[in-house]
């Protein structure tokens, strides 16, 4: 028992299980969004927003671990990750298996709890997500699929409060996949020498470090203008428009710490910044829709 304990701690460790925070609050918002449009009705509303949690953290796990594993023989020959868990030996590809295996069942039966349609599109939604991990040898675009993948979150979480789906909500699916585009770009940066190397796809390896950064800006520019673009079709009030100020400043600071010629605060630009951005951006969204059903 106490080695399941631990390899379960390294395959947590190895997903880093504790980054589940970037989408999860966007998530939340679409529920809140929802929760909002359907006139505040709390019927259920606890338990939806358990499954939707449930649902987020274990699909987010099994499309990590299959990364893992599938990359693994990639990260072996990086010299940045060639430490991570599968190939330095510290993990069984076996125990990886299970472990994505047991996350997706999980996903899919906290899918099932939530409604029909959102068990219906379980499958779908984990196909996806487990293309990505082919995509960055095939195009391009496997920045923007990352994105989509985070960015089905949100929509996903409308779908488990109302039972449909509201195209107006997908403004928000739009941001979070221009967001994470965004920031993939910036941490693809690191890896150029050895994406051309290898023969991947990604941005910085077609259009150089420099011109990367400068798409990465204009990801995260499209970001903000579609997260004005929800605004206005939900007719959101003052602290929303304060949320998508926040974020901005911390964009800038993010693209603050990233120089073409100087990529070793990429990890503080990654991941403690895009953390903030998640959450502060929640934190103001949720006082807006919730301060309005007060003073209903």
């Amino acid at each position: 028992m106490a080695r399941f304990w631990t390899r379960l701690r390294l395959t947590l460790d190895m997903i880093k299980f504790e980054h589940s925070v970037f989408a999860l609050p966007f998530a939340l918002t679409g529920a809140l969004l929802a929760w909002r449009d359907g006139g505040f009705a709390t019927s259920g509303l606890g338990g939806r927003i358990l499954w939707i949690v449930v649902a987020m953290v274990s699909a987010r796990s099994a499309a990590m671990a299959f990364n893992r594993i599938l990359d693994a023989e990639l990260d072996s020959r990086n010299q940045r990750t060639a430490k991570r868990h599968l190939p330095a030996g510290l993990l069984s590809f076996r125990f990886a298996w299970v472990f994505t295996v047991a996350s997706s069942i999980v996903f899919i039966w906290a899918a099932r709890q939530v409604g029909t349609l959102c068990f219906a599109l379980a499958a779908p939604t984990l196909a996806i997500l487990f293309f990505y991990s082919f995509s960055k040898r095939v195009t391009l675009l496997s920045h923007f699929i990352l994105g989509f993948c985070l960015g089905m979150a949100p929509a996903a979480a409308w779908i488990a409060i109302r039972g449909t789906l509201n195209p107006r909500v997908l403004w928000l699916t739009a941001a979070v996949m221009f967001w994470t585009a965004g920031f993939d770009v910036i941490y693809a940066c690191q890896d150029y020498d050895f994406d051309c190397a290898e023969g991947l796809c990604s941005i910085p390896r077609r259009f150089g470090v420099a011109r990367s950064l400068q798409i990465a800006k204009l990801l995260h520019l499209a970001m903000v203008v579609s997260l004005f673009a929800l605004i206005l079709s939900f007719h959101l009030g003052p602290l929303s428009i304060a949320g998508v100020v926040a974020v901005m400043i911390l964009l800038v600071y993010e693209h603050g710490l990233v120089k073409p010629n100087d990529l070793t605060r990429i990890n503080a630009a990654f991941f403690t910044m895009n953390g903030y951005v998640s959450l502060l951006f929640f934190a103001f969204w949720a006082a807006d829709i919730l301060s309005e059903r007060h003073y209903l």
